[in-house]
């Protein structure tokens, strides 16, 4: 009797519109409803569509509206009326429409602004710490409700690159990388209860700016990418034996009278990989032993650094600034020059290697970083001041737009699954509060 009545309620929406056979369906077992077609109104809309869900899942006594809905056909969200997606995609409104439902996403929420005296670089978030990364040739560690821990002087020119190596261990000492346009790679030890900070490590090697950083799942490696076009592996152990010492000021900026030079450990790489044309700009693990770059020369490698050979290359049309690739789903996403996302499945032997392209943005695409709880949903940044949420199953918009900054994002982050970051050239670092969907229902009870 409950789903007569609903269909008679759709049907008193539209008495005169031809109607479409739906059988809905969901992966959240809480707001399952039975297995029964509807026969809906063709040109319903998600909003309707909410409607009657929350009809059905609350029942004829009916306790308000317990979320909001989005549906998806065949792995695409919904955006427009039925009878739209179904002429635009080709689909037979003759044939029962299955439709996938799923709690709605809130938006992000915009929680804290931290200040630097230049522009935001690089940006890291890890469990109750946030790296980041300045123009003005220092670092920056705050907490994640936006308070500040330290600044870090110590490279001689702008840092473009910074990486967590160990911020979780059970030990009162986290370590991290910064990359610099000096040149050099340098390895630092923070003692978080002491909050005391030592640089024990300069990496040499590179012959241009360091760009770019990346550290592997066992936290005893790292790779860097430079303008020099070379992608190197090196160790991320501190204290290793025979290494070099020499002399390295580590802090001239704020150096006082009658200090010591520092004397730190300088580190040469274990290996380096050539093939790149230009610039790299962006390098990501992609398992323990596979590296994928992305470069100004408009191609993305990947590489096998126990054979040290390139493994495959993925030829692109416009200059990659950024990549991302997901554990979750083994997918990439690029950011490039001509202001388009692009997802790529690097194991694609025959047909697309791109999935997918996403445009939205309407100046170049500087950054990109996917979720690291969800296998769906990506950020990306712009010189257009913007940074955007996806899910990959809605290709034609983003679903929110973030702003707030005045000047071009450099960078974005989604290292930890409740805060967005984004690093911008109006000297702010933005962080963003973000709760899925059954979090936020939650808070709301």
């Amino acid at each position: 009797m409950k789903i007569l009545n609903q269909t008679v309620k759709m049907e008193a929406l539209a008495l005169s519109a031809p109607h479409v056979q739906v059988k809905f369906y969901t992966k959240q077992p809480q707001y399952a409803i039975p297995d029964t077609p509807f026969s809906v109104p063709s040109s319903v809309t998600t909003k309707e569509l909410s409607s009657l869900i929350n009809s059905l899942v609350a029942g004829e006594s009916g306790d308000g509206n317990i979320a909001d809905f989005d549906f998806l056909i065949s792995g695409e969200f919904l955006r427009l009326p039925l009878d739209q997606h179904l002429a635009q995609k080709e689909i037979s409104s003759e044939d029962v429409v299955e439709l996938e439902y799923i709690v709605h996403h809130p938006a992000p929420r915009p929680e804290h602004s931290m200040d630097h005296d230049d522009w935001v670089s690089s940006v890291q978030g890890s469990d109750k710490y946030i790296l980041s990364g300045c123009y003005d040739n220092t670092l920056h560690i705050w907490k994640t409700d936006g308070g500040p821990i330290m600044t870090i002087p110590g490279h001689t020119q702008p840092v473009k690159c910074v990486a967590w190596v160990d911020s979780q261990s059970e030990e009162p000492v986290s370590t991290f990388l910064s990359g610099s346009h000096d040149q050099t790679i340098l390895l630092w030890e923070w003692n978080r209860e002491k909050n005391e900070i030592d640089c024990r490590h300069c990496c040499r090697g590179h012959a241009g700016s360091v760009d770019c950083v990346a550290v592997d799942s066992s936290r005893q490696r790292f790779c860097s990418g430079s303008w020099d076009k070379m992608l190197k592996l090196w160790s991320a152990v501190v204290n290793m034996e025979e290494e070099i010492e020499e002399e390295v000021e580590v802090s001239q900026k704020k150096k006082r009278k009658g200090d010591k030079t520092k004397k730190v450990q300088t580190r040469v790489p274990l290996l380096t990989l050539s093939g790149h044309s230009e610039g790299v700009s962006a390098v990501t693990w992609t398992d323990g032993n596979e590296v994928c770059t992305a470069s100004w020369d408009h191609t993305i490698r990947l590489w096998d650094l126990e054979q040290a050979t390139q493994k495959s290359l993925l030829q692109g049309s416009k200059v990659f600034l950024d990549l991302a690739y997901s554990s979750l789903n083994r997918l990439l996403i690029t950011a490039s020059a001509d202001r388009h996302l692009r997802l790529w499945d690097p194991r694609v032997k025959d047909g697309a290697i791109v999935k997918c392209t996403y445009t939205s943005h309407t100046a170049w695409v500087s950054s990109v970083a996917w979720s690291p709880a969800n296998e769906n949903q990506f950020i990306s940044g712009s010189y257009d001041n913007l940074m955007k949420l996806w899910d990959r199953r809605s290709p034609k918009a983003p679903l929110y737009n973030m702003g707030g900054h005045e000047d071009r994002i450099l960078t974005v982050d989604w290292s930890i699954p409740s805060l967005l970051l984004s690093g911008a050239a109006d000297n702010q670092l933005k962080v963003y509060g973000y709760l899925d969907a059954q979090q936020q229902l939650m808070e709301n009870i």
